[in-house]
Protein backbone atom coordinates (compact mmCIF):
# COMPACT_ATOMS: atom_id res chain seq x y z
CA UNK A 1 0.00 0.00 0.00
CA UNK A 2 1.57 3.10 -1.02
CA UNK A 3 1.63 6.50 1.81
CA UNK A 4 0.33 9.80 -0.17
CA UNK A 5 0.50 12.01 3.02
CA UNK A 6 2.75 14.46 2.83
CA UNK A 7 3.56 17.32 5.89
CA UNK A 8 3.49 20.92 5.20
CA UNK A 9 4.88 22.76 8.18
CA UNK A 10 3.46 20.72 10.78
CA UNK A 11 0.32 20.48 8.81
CA UNK A 12 -0.16 16.57 7.53
CA UNK A 13 -2.54 16.18 4.70
CA UNK A 14 -3.69 12.79 3.14
CA UNK A 15 -2.45 13.48 -0.24
CA UNK A 16 -0.47 16.38 -1.63
CA UNK A 17 -3.33 17.47 -4.03
CA UNK A 18 -4.72 21.11 -3.51
CA UNK A 19 -6.84 22.71 -5.80
CA UNK A 20 -5.22 26.11 -6.54
CA UNK A 21 -6.83 29.67 -5.60
CA UNK A 22 -9.01 31.37 -8.16
CA UNK A 23 -9.79 28.09 -9.88
CA UNK A 24 -12.08 26.79 -6.62
CA UNK A 25 -14.19 29.18 -5.78
CA UNK A 26 -14.51 28.38 -1.83
CA UNK A 27 -15.47 24.64 -2.69
CA UNK A 28 -19.66 24.63 -2.61
CA UNK A 29 -19.95 24.10 -6.31
CA UNK A 30 -17.39 21.43 -6.96
CA UNK A 31 -19.20 19.88 -3.74
CA UNK A 32 -22.06 19.56 -5.78
CA UNK A 33 -20.67 17.66 -8.40
CA UNK A 34 -18.30 15.62 -6.00
CA UNK A 35 -17.27 14.64 -2.01
CA UNK A 36 -14.37 17.19 -1.87
CA UNK A 37 -12.52 15.62 1.31
CA UNK A 38 -11.11 13.36 -1.23
CA UNK A 39 -8.48 16.24 -1.95
CA UNK A 40 -5.83 16.99 0.57
CA UNK A 41 -6.89 20.47 1.18
CA UNK A 42 -7.86 23.60 -1.40
CA UNK A 43 -6.43 27.39 -1.33
CA UNK A 44 -10.19 28.82 -1.61
CA UNK A 45 -10.63 32.22 -3.90
CA UNK A 46 -7.90 35.19 -3.13
CA UNK A 47 -9.37 37.71 -0.86
CA UNK A 48 -8.35 41.51 0.04
CA UNK A 49 -8.91 43.28 3.01
CA UNK A 50 -11.63 45.25 1.36
CA UNK A 51 -14.61 44.23 -1.25
CA UNK A 52 -13.18 44.25 -4.91
CA UNK A 53 -15.25 44.15 -7.82
CA UNK A 54 -12.56 42.62 -9.98
CA UNK A 55 -11.57 43.94 -13.42
CA UNK A 56 -13.86 44.86 -16.94
CA UNK A 57 -15.25 41.98 -19.09
CA UNK A 58 -14.06 40.54 -21.01
CA UNK A 59 -11.29 38.95 -18.98
CA UNK A 60 -10.88 35.12 -19.95
CA UNK A 61 -9.37 34.02 -23.30
CA UNK A 62 -7.91 30.81 -25.10
CA UNK A 63 -4.11 30.80 -24.41
CA UNK A 64 -3.77 28.02 -26.75
CA UNK A 65 -1.89 26.03 -24.79
CA UNK A 66 -3.60 27.47 -21.49
CA UNK A 67 -6.17 29.96 -20.80
CA UNK A 68 -5.47 33.74 -20.48
CA UNK A 69 -7.06 35.72 -17.66
CA UNK A 70 -7.44 38.75 -15.93
CA UNK A 71 -10.42 38.62 -12.82
CA UNK A 72 -8.62 41.20 -10.93
CA UNK A 73 -9.28 39.24 -7.14
CA UNK A 74 -13.00 39.77 -7.62
CA UNK A 75 -14.00 38.93 -3.50
CA UNK A 76 -16.51 40.33 -1.29
CA UNK A 77 -13.78 41.00 1.29
CA UNK A 78 -11.86 39.63 4.50
CA UNK A 79 -14.76 40.03 6.82
CA UNK A 80 -17.36 38.18 4.60
CA UNK A 81 -14.72 35.67 3.86
CA UNK A 82 -14.34 34.82 7.65
CA UNK A 83 -18.10 35.89 8.87
CA UNK A 84 -19.68 33.83 5.83
CA UNK A 85 -17.65 31.75 3.26
CA UNK A 86 -15.74 29.86 6.11
CA UNK A 87 -18.63 28.89 8.03
CA UNK A 88 -19.97 27.51 4.74
CA UNK A 89 -17.19 25.28 4.13
CA UNK A 90 -17.87 23.28 7.55
CA UNK A 91 -20.56 22.12 5.38
CA UNK A 92 -19.21 19.98 3.02
CA UNK A 93 -15.34 20.01 3.59
CA UNK A 94 -14.01 18.95 7.10
CA UNK A 95 -10.55 19.57 6.71
CA UNK A 96 -8.57 22.77 6.55
CA UNK A 97 -8.31 24.86 4.04
CA UNK A 98 -5.73 27.31 2.82
CA UNK A 99 -6.41 31.25 2.88
CA UNK A 100 -5.21 33.35 -0.10
CA UNK A 101 -4.76 36.98 0.20
CA UNK A 102 -3.48 39.96 -1.24
CA UNK A 103 -2.96 43.49 -0.27
CA UNK A 104 -2.03 47.37 -2.06
CA UNK A 105 0.44 47.71 1.37
CA UNK A 106 2.56 45.74 3.38
CA UNK A 107 0.08 47.21 6.67
CA UNK A 108 -2.90 46.10 4.37
CA UNK A 109 -0.81 41.97 4.04
CA UNK A 110 -0.12 42.34 7.73
CA UNK A 111 -3.60 43.23 8.87
CA UNK A 112 -5.19 40.70 6.47
CA UNK A 113 -2.91 37.63 7.73
CA UNK A 114 -3.69 38.83 11.30
CA UNK A 115 -7.37 38.39 10.72
CA UNK A 116 -7.18 35.05 9.07
CA UNK A 117 -4.60 33.94 12.18
CA UNK A 118 -7.30 32.94 14.72
CA UNK A 119 -9.69 31.27 11.92
CA UNK A 120 -9.33 27.76 13.25
CA UNK A 121 -10.79 26.44 9.43
CA UNK A 122 -6.94 27.60 8.17
CA UNK A 123 -4.00 25.58 8.07
CA UNK A 124 -1.93 27.60 6.11
CA UNK A 125 -2.15 31.58 4.80
CA UNK A 126 -0.97 32.14 1.53
CA UNK A 127 0.21 35.62 0.57
CA UNK A 128 0.10 36.45 -2.90
CA UNK A 129 2.59 38.62 -3.73
CA UNK A 130 2.33 37.42 -7.13
CA UNK A 131 -0.83 38.58 -8.95
CA UNK A 132 -0.33 40.19 -12.64
CA UNK A 133 -4.01 41.21 -12.75
CA UNK A 134 -4.42 44.09 -10.22
CA UNK A 135 -2.95 48.18 -10.59
CA UNK A 136 -1.38 47.78 -6.82
CA UNK A 137 -0.20 45.47 -4.89
CA UNK A 138 0.28 41.42 -6.42
CA UNK A 139 3.30 41.48 -8.66
CA UNK A 140 4.35 45.31 -7.78
CA UNK A 141 5.79 43.72 -4.83
CA UNK A 142 7.15 40.41 -5.69
CA UNK A 143 9.15 41.47 -8.32
CA UNK A 144 11.13 43.07 -5.50
CA UNK A 145 13.28 41.72 -2.87
CA UNK A 146 13.14 44.62 -0.32
CA UNK A 147 9.41 44.12 -0.99
CA UNK A 148 9.02 40.74 -0.29
CA UNK A 149 10.96 40.36 3.03
CA UNK A 150 9.34 43.41 4.64
CA UNK A 151 5.95 41.52 3.84
CA UNK A 152 7.02 38.40 5.28
CA UNK A 153 8.30 39.98 8.19
CA UNK A 154 5.06 41.52 8.69
CA UNK A 155 2.73 39.02 8.41
CA UNK A 156 4.64 37.05 11.05
CA UNK A 157 4.85 39.48 13.30
CA UNK A 158 1.12 39.30 13.65
CA UNK A 159 -0.13 35.97 12.53
CA UNK A 160 0.23 32.51 14.73
CA UNK A 161 -0.46 30.43 11.18
CA UNK A 162 2.24 29.34 8.69
CA UNK A 163 2.92 31.63 5.80
CA UNK A 164 3.25 30.38 2.68
CA UNK A 165 4.47 33.28 0.03
CA UNK A 166 3.23 32.67 -3.51
CA UNK A 167 5.93 34.16 -5.59
CA UNK A 168 5.57 35.69 -9.27
CA UNK A 169 7.48 33.79 -12.23
CA UNK A 170 8.36 37.00 -14.04
CA UNK A 171 11.40 37.94 -12.41
CA UNK A 172 15.05 37.59 -12.88
CA UNK A 173 15.62 35.38 -10.65
CA UNK A 174 13.15 33.48 -8.44
CA UNK A 175 15.60 31.72 -5.97
CA UNK A 176 16.39 35.06 -4.73
CA UNK A 177 12.95 35.77 -4.18
CA UNK A 178 12.70 32.61 -2.44
CA UNK A 179 15.54 33.24 -0.69
CA UNK A 180 14.33 36.53 1.24
CA UNK A 181 10.59 34.95 1.79
CA UNK A 182 12.41 32.46 4.19
CA UNK A 183 14.78 35.06 5.67
CA UNK A 184 11.99 37.37 6.48
CA UNK A 185 10.61 34.63 7.98
CA UNK A 186 8.04 32.47 5.55
CA UNK A 187 7.24 28.91 6.30
CA UNK A 188 7.15 28.12 2.56
CA UNK A 189 6.75 29.32 -0.40
CA UNK A 190 3.98 28.46 -3.58
CA UNK A 191 5.16 29.02 -6.84
CA UNK A 192 4.49 30.02 -10.07
CA UNK A 193 1.58 32.17 -10.40
CA UNK A 194 0.71 33.03 -13.92
CA UNK A 195 2.88 34.24 -16.42
CA UNK A 196 2.05 37.30 -18.82
CA UNK A 197 0.28 37.06 -21.71
CA UNK A 198 -2.49 38.80 -24.00
CA UNK A 199 -4.55 37.49 -27.19
CA UNK A 200 -5.53 39.90 -30.12
CA UNK A 201 -8.60 39.61 -31.82
CA UNK A 202 -7.89 39.71 -35.69
CA UNK A 203 -11.10 40.75 -36.54
CA UNK A 204 -11.16 44.02 -34.37
CA UNK A 205 -7.22 44.14 -34.70
CA UNK A 206 -7.45 44.90 -30.68
CA UNK A 207 -6.42 42.83 -27.40
CA UNK A 208 -9.25 40.74 -26.28
CA UNK A 209 -8.71 41.27 -22.71
CA UNK A 210 -10.12 44.48 -21.38
CA UNK A 211 -6.97 45.49 -19.46
CA UNK A 212 -4.95 44.20 -22.38
CA UNK A 213 -2.25 42.09 -20.88
CA UNK A 214 -3.43 39.25 -18.48
CA UNK A 215 -1.82 36.31 -16.61
CA UNK A 216 -1.14 33.32 -19.22
CA UNK A 217 -1.83 29.71 -16.80
CA UNK A 218 -2.43 26.15 -17.90
CA UNK A 219 -0.23 23.37 -19.46
CA UNK A 220 1.77 25.56 -21.75
CA UNK A 221 3.46 26.98 -18.51
CA UNK A 222 4.37 23.42 -16.78
CA UNK A 223 7.93 22.97 -17.74
CA UNK A 224 8.32 26.96 -16.39
CA UNK A 225 6.97 25.95 -13.56
CA UNK A 226 8.90 23.08 -12.77
CA UNK A 227 12.28 24.75 -13.59
CA UNK A 228 11.60 27.52 -11.03
CA UNK A 229 10.61 24.92 -8.40
CA UNK A 230 13.40 23.04 -8.97
CA UNK A 231 15.78 25.79 -8.54
CA UNK A 232 14.19 27.26 -5.51
CA UNK A 233 14.59 23.71 -4.07
CA UNK A 234 18.00 24.70 -3.89
CA UNK A 235 18.20 27.92 -2.54
CA UNK A 236 15.74 27.28 0.43
CA UNK A 237 15.06 25.22 3.26
CA UNK A 238 11.50 25.96 3.86
CA UNK A 239 8.28 23.87 1.93
CA UNK A 240 7.63 24.20 -1.61
CA UNK A 241 4.01 24.15 -2.94
CA UNK A 242 4.52 23.50 -6.42
CA UNK A 243 2.10 24.55 -9.62
CA UNK A 244 1.43 25.47 -12.68
CA UNK A 245 -0.12 23.71 -15.62
CA UNK A 246 -0.36 20.69 -13.56
CA UNK A 247 -2.80 17.79 -14.77
CA UNK A 248 -2.11 14.64 -13.99
CA UNK A 249 -1.16 12.40 -11.49
CA UNK A 250 2.59 12.07 -13.20
CA UNK A 251 2.68 16.01 -13.20
CA UNK A 252 2.22 15.51 -9.46
CA UNK A 253 5.19 13.32 -9.06
CA UNK A 254 7.57 15.35 -11.59
CA UNK A 255 6.56 18.19 -9.19
CA UNK A 256 7.74 16.09 -5.84
CA UNK A 257 10.73 14.95 -7.44
CA UNK A 258 11.40 18.60 -8.45
CA UNK A 259 11.31 19.83 -4.78
CA UNK A 260 7.55 20.23 -4.32
CA UNK A 261 6.21 19.04 -1.51
CA UNK A 262 2.34 19.58 -2.66
CA UNK A 263 1.26 20.89 -5.81
CA UNK A 264 -1.66 22.51 -6.15
CA UNK A 265 -4.02 22.25 -9.69
CA UNK A 266 -5.51 25.43 -11.17
CA UNK A 267 -6.40 25.83 -14.76
CA UNK A 268 -7.08 21.87 -15.51
CA UNK A 269 -10.10 22.60 -12.77
CA UNK A 270 -11.49 25.13 -15.39
CA UNK A 271 -11.38 22.71 -17.88
CA UNK A 272 -12.43 19.18 -16.42
CA UNK A 273 -14.44 19.97 -12.55
CA UNK A 274 -13.39 16.44 -11.74
CA UNK A 275 -9.52 16.62 -12.60
CA UNK A 276 -8.05 17.19 -8.85
CA UNK A 277 -10.28 14.37 -8.27
CA UNK A 278 -9.41 12.25 -10.66
CA UNK A 279 -5.58 13.39 -9.69
CA UNK A 280 -6.20 11.99 -6.58
CA UNK A 281 -7.36 8.80 -7.57
CA UNK A 282 -4.64 8.06 -10.23
CA UNK A 283 -2.07 8.77 -7.97
CA UNK A 284 -1.54 5.41 -6.05
CA UNK A 285 -1.64 3.96 -9.31
CA UNK A 286 0.73 5.74 -10.86
CA UNK A 287 3.32 5.64 -7.65
CA UNK A 288 3.41 1.57 -7.97
CA UNK A 289 4.32 2.26 -11.89
CA UNK A 290 7.36 4.22 -10.95
CA UNK A 291 7.81 1.97 -7.90
CA UNK A 292 7.30 5.02 -5.49
CA UNK A 293 6.17 3.58 -1.81
CA UNK A 294 6.00 6.85 0.03
CA UNK A 295 6.02 10.75 -1.06
CA UNK A 296 7.71 12.03 1.44
CA UNK A 297 11.40 9.65 -0.13
CA UNK A 298 10.82 11.35 -3.02
CA UNK A 299 10.51 15.25 -2.14
CA UNK A 300 13.75 16.44 -4.42
CA UNK A 301 14.46 13.58 -5.78
CA UNK A 302 15.61 14.60 -9.05
CA UNK A 303 18.75 16.17 -7.53
CA UNK A 304 20.06 13.55 -6.17
CA UNK A 305 21.69 11.52 -8.83
CA UNK A 306 21.50 8.08 -9.14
Amino acid sequence: MVNTKVTLSGWTIENPVIPASGTFGYGKEYAELYDINVLGSFSFKGTTLLPRSGNPQPRIADGKVGIINSIGLENPGAEEVIAKKIPEMEEFFHKKVIANVSGSSVEEYAKICEMFSDVEKVGIIEVNVSCPNVKDGGMAFGTKEENVYAIAKAVKEVCGKPIYMKLSPNVTDIASIARVAEEGGADGVCLINTLVGMRIDLKTKKPIIANKIAGYAGRGIFAVALAMVYKVYEAVKIPIIGCGGVESAEDVIEMILAGATAVEVGTANLIDPYRSKTIVEDLPEVMQKYKIQNLKEIIGGAHYGD
